[in-house]
């Protein structure tokens, strides 16, 4: 049974004054109703109670209470308070176009193995650009709506799509492939970094020439969502059923894409950096110098919050070589389980720390599977 934290840990009483012994209750009994339905370690992963002694880079600010300082103790509050704290963050990562309606979808090239089929497809990204993707689809009948989809977002690797579609590179790289085998239609979209420039910072400036106040987070963000809307287009796609998955650079669009884009049922991030200071979130090509910048308010407790209340898994390394994930990513993940406690239903947010460094290990990335597999059912 998953220890409840003492309440010492949770400051409630500050923020629900009046109704502070019934919620402290409740918020003690919901992780205990976890459903036969969930990975049966589900316990294992969630944020422990030495998450509160772990030291953080930078206040995180109250999620429980509104710009005003009001408390939240209700669902609808908070929902008005998360679709505030989507508009704030969109302002910041700076506006992106209205995605077209059309994707344009073209077949480049089509192959069949013994597990499926792997297509390269070329579609409308931006309006006016033409991107490209694999779709891999599993062998059999492809009844209309009754397979899970995933959009699977590529490390940083030159091979880009070619690795995660197992085109090429070597058999760890091939996490798409895999996720194809395991029965998911699986679309895996390319990164904006590596098409027509020469390094990474040639791509940022080539986009920010055409969007000069927008981050390149915003990018990868737009282009992720773009793979949904291709994934949604395949007709054996039930779109209830619709998950993501990325490593490293393809973590951090996991992380942004479920935070927002409700279309996306589950998640699983393998070594992005929850942190802010865990990794090179300040790149051109994610967030910018501001995302060193400890006046800067924001921290992505906020995004898991939004994410919330959707099953989200957390995969690092720490303490490996390299490593981006592990027990520094606790507090970020013990802030938001509030957030999943107002919607009633245990909170499906955990931290699966393999220890081996940044690289995804094959029994991680099985639990990664279960974890997709389980909450697309």
């Amino acid at each position: 049974m998953r220890r409840v934290p003492p309440i010492r840990h949770f400051p409630l009483e500050r923020f629900f004054p009046m109704n502070f012994r019934l919620l402290a209750l409740f918020v003690c009994l919901w992780p205990l109703a976890a459903s036969a339905d969930d990975v049966p370690w589900l316990k294992d992963v969630l944020a422990p109670e030495t998450a509160a002694n772990v030291p953080v880079w930078k206040p995180l600010t109250p999620l429980l209470q509104d710009a005003a300082g009001t408390p939240i103790a209700s669902l609808d509050a908070w929902k008005a308070r998360r679709d505030t704290l989507r508009s704030e963050w969109r302002t910041f990562l700076g506006p992106m176009p209205k995605r077209p309606a059309d994707l344009e979808i073209k077949s480049i090239s089509k192959e069949t193995f013994d597990w499926g089929t792997r297509e390269l497809v070329e579609y409308t990204g931006e309006p006016g650009l033409r991107e490209r993707a694999y779709i891999l689809r599993p062998a059999g009948d492809a009844t209309p709506g009754a397979r899970a989809g995933i959009v699977a977002l590529h490390p940083t690797t030159a091979l880009t799509i070619d690795a995660i579609a197992g085109v090429q590179g070597e058999d760890r790289q091939h996490t798409g492939l895999k996720l194809a085998r395991a029965g998911f239609v699986v679309v895996c979209p390319m990164n904006f970094l590596w098409k027509d420039a020469k390094t990474l910072n040639a791509a940022v400036e080539k986009f920010q020439a055409r969007h000069p106040e927008t981050k390149g987070m915003a990018k990868m963000l737009y282009d992720a969502e773009r793979g949904v809307d291709l994934l949604l287009a395949q007709p054996d796609v039930d779109a209830k059923r619709v998950a993501a998955f990325g490593h490293s650079l393809g973590a951090k669009e996991v992380l942004y894409l479920l935070a927002f884009d409700d279309r996306v049922h589950a998640g699983v991030a393998s070594e992005g950096g929850i942190a802010l200071d865990s990794t090179n979130w300040d790149a051109a090509w994610y967030l910018g110098p501001m995302a060193k910048d400890s006046k800067w308010s924001r921290n992505h407790h906020e995004l898991l919050a939004l994410i919330a209340p959707r099953p989200f898994l957390v995969i690092g390394g720490e303490q490996g070589p390299g490593a981006a994930d592990g027990t520094r990513s606790l507090p970020y993940l013990r802030a938001a389980e509030p957030v999943y406690a107002l919607y009633g239903s245990p909170a499906r947010l955990g931290l699966l720390n393999h220890g081996m460094g940044h690289p995804l290990t094959p029994d991680a990335f099985a639990k990664g599977i279960e974890w997709l597999r389980t909450y697309t059912e």
